[in-house]
């Protein structure tokens, strides 16, 4: 918890502070990170009954997929970020104290999808037509969800010039101001502008499974160019070779999903998008 006195020179905005703790309650800090990572997860809930109720998939199910998704899915950005981070752990207790940071978005993406591939098989609904349903909703939610990282005054990049530099002034940067890349932001606005064009294009798909793949593939080209620019990145040896995993990983998704969607382009592939048979169950809530 800590306080950042930030700049954007470029833009004429000058120093300003911001502090990580929006307000105590019984004396327990709740970080503005917590308030805007639950914001996303409201919005994409929200955007998954949206378009869920246009192929059948009722509110009682997305609730269904939620409670499982969202918790599963935290454990899982909190392992991935554990397990890169290993040696800086000495105890379990520590492990789980998610108050002192650390969550990566891809371990959060594989545990929920692992989550949402069980349940849906479980319930007997398509894999892909829910996961076309709630992948928008998720690439929001990052959007938002990286304004978290602003008022923590972190997720920034190396220094540079740029005019969209931003001046960062708190204990990540030793209490010196350091005019640095806003990578936060660039993810940000990245995200958002693929929300819009993949929406744009919704009503168009012609399979289950094609926003999913545009998705994942969207946000891999642009993860895979932003998180180059990180100054806190994870990283990975092997042998003598160290990488970034996050960067690595965006571009193998990013290679997996373009590939993928070129072969079905090619093929002119398309099938019947799934809508969820009506039960007796559904016909007795109406």
């Amino acid at each position: 918890m800590r306080e950042s006195v930030l700049s954007f020179p470029g833009f004429g905005i000058g120093e300003f502070t911001v502090d990580s703790v929006a307000f105590e309650i019984f004396g327990i800090p709740i970080a503005w990170y917590a308030i805007i990572i639950t914001f996303g997860m409201v919005c994409a809930v929200a955007y998954t009954v949206f378009r869920g109720s246009q192929v059948g998939i009722v509110l009682d199910d997305v609730i269904d997929f939620a409670l499982f998704a969202i918790p599963i899915g935290i454990i899982g950005a909190r392992l991935y970020y554990v397990l890169t981070k290993l040696e800086e752990y000495n105890s379990f207790a520590e492990v789980i104290n998610i108050r002192n940071g650390g969550l990566a978005i891809y371990g959060g993406i594989i545990a929920g999808a692992i989550t949402v591939f069980a349940v849906a098989y479980f319930k007997k609904i398509s894999f892909l037509a829910i996961a076309d349903c709630c992948t928008p909703g998720i690439i929001l939610a990052q959007a938002i969800g990286r304004w978290g990282n602003f008022m923590n005054g972190e997720a920034f990049g190396a220094e540079t010039e740029i005019f969209c530099r931003m001046g960062v002034n708190n204990f990540l940067t030793a209490y010196k101001t350091l005019y640095v890349h806003p990578t936060f932001l660039y993810e940000s606005l990245w995200n958002v502008l693929g929300f819009v064009l993949i929406n744009i294009f919704y009503k168009h798909r012609k399979y289950d499974g094609q926003v999913f793949l545009m998705v994942f593939g969207w946000y891999g080209l642009g993860r895979m160019f932003i998180e180059g620019l990180r100054a806190d990145s994870l990283y990975t040896s092997i042998g003598s070779l160290t990488f970034r995993t996050s960067q690595v990983l965006a571009a193998i998704i990013f290679v997996i999903c373009t590939v993928a969607l070129v072969y079905l382009a090619v093929k002119k592939f398309e099938k019947p998008l799934y809508v969820k048979p009506v039960t007796k169950k559904d016909e007795a809530k109406k």
